[in-house]
């Protein structure tokens, strides 16, 4: 298996967005597989390189990215030395970079013998759930969607009306304490003005609606931070998808960061192979 990290995709006008890439190299174009982190999140963030190259083995093509705002740097990958990008992060650059990751991979010759240009598939976590799920409302080269955890609503998110968004209007500025890294993460009020200006494309409910993919919604039924509901939700606005419950499941599926053991956690195993069949089924 072929794992190359840490590309650099430069753009114009635009922070870079660096990539990785697993494969099993027989010259075959293989089925693309695009994976994109949660909040908070990276592309080497606990199981994710794991992840990729149980689908790599199982054939497909697969990248994972970082979002250009995340946080991190093209120097320095893991967790958050850049809070000022993080800090000017919203949702229309995360539709922007998904993007660019999309039309990278059905353009680049680099990969044009390993790379099936004519099957793209979304995989996200978290809130990259409803980035997938609007982006392929929105690009008919996405043919399939999978959702691990994913959200189902942005704006209820803002908690409109709450002494914390008054505050947060007024200031301009709010911060969200990493448990892990003990950072102030700062969340400028941009995020939300990009929200307001933009809430018709960044509504989940009528991106699903509008869907023409094949859809997997997974959800772990003891998520507290993206509850079983909204899963069941997503499913209901898409009678077509198929939904299925990790059941004891919480929000990433048993992997945490670090993850230094050289298997999967159980459920997210689980999770693994079921996206896995999914896909096979819908490319035969």
């Amino acid at each position: 298996m072929i794992l190359e990290k840490n590309f650099v995709l430069e753009r114009i006008n635009k922070k870079p967005i660096t990539y990785d890439v697993s494969y099993l190299p027989n010259n075959q174009p293989k089925p693309i597989v695009i994976f994109c982190h949660g909040y908070k999140g990276y592309k080497d963030w606990g199981c994710w390189n794991l992840v990729a190259q149980e689908f790599a083995k199982q054939g497909f093509f697969f990248l994972k990215f970082n979002f250009s705002h995340n946080g991190g740097t093209v120097d320095s990958l893991i967790d958050f030395p850049d809070l000022e990008a993080f800090s000017e992060n919203n949702l229309s650059k995360e539709l922007d970079d998904l993007e660019d990751i999309i039309n990278l991979v059905s353009d680049s010759k680099q990969f044009k013998n390993e790379a099936n240009t004519e099957s793209i598939s979304l995989i996200a976590h978290s809130r990259g759930g409803g980035i997938i799920l609007i982006k392929a409302s929105e690009n008919s080269k996405v043919k399939n969607v999978i959702t691990w955890a994913g959200v189902s609503d942005y704006k209820s998110r803002f908690r409109m009306g709450t002494e914390h968004f008054e505050n947060w209007k007024k200031t301009g500025i709010t911060y969200v304490e990493n448990t892990r890294t003990k950072q102030l993460m700062p969340h400028k009020f941009q995020f939300y003005k990009d929200f307001e200006a933009n809430e018709e494309r960044l509504t989940i409910k009528r991106a699903v609606k509008n869907l023409n993919a094949s859809m997997l919604i997974i959800q772990g039924s003891s998520d507290s931070t993206v509850v079983e509901a909204e899963g069941r939700a997503l499913h209901k606005w898409n009678p077509k998808s198929k939904l299925e419950i990790i059941e004891n499941g919480d929000h990433s599926f048993g992997t945490k960061h670090p993850w230094k053991k050289p298997f999967l956690p159980s459920d997210l195993k689980i999770v693994v192979e079921k996206s896995i069949s999914f896909l096979k089924g819908t490319n035969k």
